[in-house]
């Protein structure tokens, strides 16, 4: 397994943060198999894609909510971690 979870949508509330504010959370550890997803599809060319990130983001955004860690950004660099072998991605994690 590689999530803990896969689902379609984020069941917390809205937190509202921009990306200068996602910024400012420093990236920490996060295994995979603690992780559920708040996107249930992917595109095949943004994961196979050298550039993926060079718009956006370093570190997939993790939202910490009820217990529960959920993938909001970055499905794409996560599965590809997954797929080189990783248990756990650098993320920025937000406590809501």
């Amino acid at each position: 397994m590689i999530f803990k979870a896969v689902r379609e949508g984020r069941p917390y509330p809205e937190h509202g943060l921009t990306l200068k504010e996602w910024a400012e959370i420093p990236p920490r550890p996060v295994r995979l198999d603690q992780l559920t997803t708040t996107k249930r599809e992917l595109a095949l060319d943004r994961l196979l894609a050298e550039d993926s990130t060079f718009y956006g983001d370093l570190f997939p955004h993790v939202v910490q909510w009820e217990g529960g860690m959920y993938l909001e950004d970055g499905l794409h660099r996560a599965l590809r971690a997954a797929l080189q072998q990783r248990t756990s991605i650098h993320a920025r994690v937000y406590q809501l």
